[in-house]
């Protein structure tokens, strides 16, 4: 059958999304989403996973009416994994990374977690180390662990569900969980060690199809033939894989959303510093991609917290005072991660207005992209996609802070994560319109002063 339109279930840490994404064109057709919501009850913070199954299956089912779609993929945030007992159901519930641990489990895991020579996965805080996730796990909850059987990434987990077909995939293990070796695309020295290498499901490509729904699946959707679904990918790479398609490498791209996430395309591994939280990432090909990250999506909701984004003439006058009178966020409003972990934010002068507000996170979100790039080696071509793309201020401190050629996706191009999804049914990457970015000038002197504070003050581990 000739796949026309594809169903992605994009589960992002904020929203989870059902969208058609019609396989010519690229264009998203159809969408609906939820809140991701996590369930604070015992035994740890989790993700609702019933209600998300619902909304995935009342969704498929209202869209194979129309527009309709000939295949489904699957595109979720990493740091997650699904334990699965004998009979196939959830053993533990999915952990909300977002949950930290007690100190003397943290301290046992530190000393068994490999070297980042090893992963490139540097230590992060709570659980975003699967390694860190399944000790705890293993560790505070062994009565109940000892009836797992198989272990799951997260974008593979929703793939058994709608297929019975147990699997793992490369950008998930590639995406900071201490499980993975980039460089030799096979698992890292840790589940001997934790004692779960026979209960990880087989590793499949991304663009493999495990199998076509399940019958009982496929009467709830109202399909009456075998519909394929796909083993899906990390979203972060999702993003990425549209331009892995079209493009030829050195290049940077942005991928904005609760995470901004740096994808060095063809820089160096070499260079990479753990402290700062750099990593390997493994694209959907499986080939590492040196990468940086933080919080950005969060931390800009955190501070402009109920305001609205101002007009022109109100940006411009806030850009000036901004700027004028050095009113700079250092950081981080979201701490233990990011290029500068350890350091609590506060401002430096604060912003008198919502537009100065505003303006302010808009420059600290561009440096703080501006400091990852560095870290992973500055390519003379960036892409910015995702919703700091349409964020002007962001975008134009971005050109000017890095010196790149920087590309926005335009907005009547497709999404980077639900197209990335939808190519591994449809192997086709229609070529994305960008429009270039006219960098901003008289940025120099505040970004200068903003590194100064932020580089002096922080001492790398």
């Amino acid at each position: 059958m000739t796949i026309k339109n594809v169903a992605v279930i994009d589960i992002g840490k904020t929203h989870a999304k059902l969208i058609v994404v019609d396989g010519e064109s690229g264009e998203e057709i159809a969408s609906r989403k939820i809140a991701n919501r996590v369930l604070s009850a015992p035994p740890y913070p989790h993700y609702d996973i019933e209600t998300l199954w619902s909304f995935i299956i009342d969704g498929l089912a209202a869209f194979l009416v129309e527009p309709g779609y000939q295949a489904i993929s699957i595109t979720t945030h990493g740091a997650s994994a699904a334990l699965l007992n004998g009979e196939g159901d959830l053993a533990l519930p999915v952990l909300d990374y977002e949950h930290s641990y007690p100190d003397d489990i943290q301290k046992a895991y530190a000393a068994l977690r490999p070297p980042f020579e090893e992963t490139f996965s540097p230590a992060l805080p709570m659980g975003l180390n699967v390694g860190a996730q399944l000790h705890y796990q293993k560790t505070a909850f062994a009565d109940a662990f000892t009836d797992v059987t198989d272990i799951l990434t997260y974008p593979q987990y929703w793939a058994y569900r709608l297929t019975g077909v147990k699997a793992n995939e490369a950008t998930s293990l590639g995406c900071h969980t201490d499980l993975w070796q980039p460089g030799k695309s096979t698992f890292s020295s840790l589940p001997e060690t934790l004692g779960i290498a026979e209960l990880l499901a087989p590793v499949r490509s991304a663009f493999d199809s495990p199998g076509p729904v399940l019958p009982d699946v496929a009467v709830k959707i109202g399909v009456d033939h075998d519909m394929p679904v796909y083993c899906g990918l990390h979203d972060s790479n999702a993003s990425l894989l549209p331009h892995l398609m079209v493009r030829k490498e050195p290049f940077s791209v942005v991928s904005t959303g609760t995470w901004v996430i740096c994808f060095g395309v063809g820089a160096s591994l070499e260079k990479l510093d753990p402290a700062r939280d750099t990593l390997v990432n493994v694209d959907a090909f499986g080939k590492p991609v040196p990468s940086a990250r933080f919080m950005g999506g969060r931390e800009f909701e955190m501070l402009t917290a109920g305001i609205k984004p101002p007009s022109e003439a109100e940006r411009e006058a806030a850009l000036d005072a901004v700027l004028a009178d050095e009113i700079l966020y250092l950081p981080n409003a979201v701490e233990g991660s990011g290029p500068y972990p350890g350091r609590k934010g506060q401002w430096l002068n604060e912003p008198r207005s919502d537009a100065e507000r505003h303006v302010a996170a808009s420059l600290y979100a561009a440096m703080m992209t501006a400091s990852c790039l560095a870290l992973v080696g500055d390519a003379q071509t960036t892409i910015v996609e995702g919703p700091f793309g349409s964020n002007g201020v962001y975008t134009q401190a971005l050109a000017a802070m890095t010196g790149s050629d920087v590309l926005v996706t335009d907005s009547n191009s497709p999404s980077g994560t639900a197209l990335g999804a939808a190519l591994l049914a449809t192997r086709h990457a229609p070529r994305q319109s960008y429009h270039a970015v006219q960098p901003r000038h008289g940025l120099s002197i505040y970004y200068d002063r903003w590194r100064e504070m932020v580089e002096a003050d922080y001492a790398i581990a």
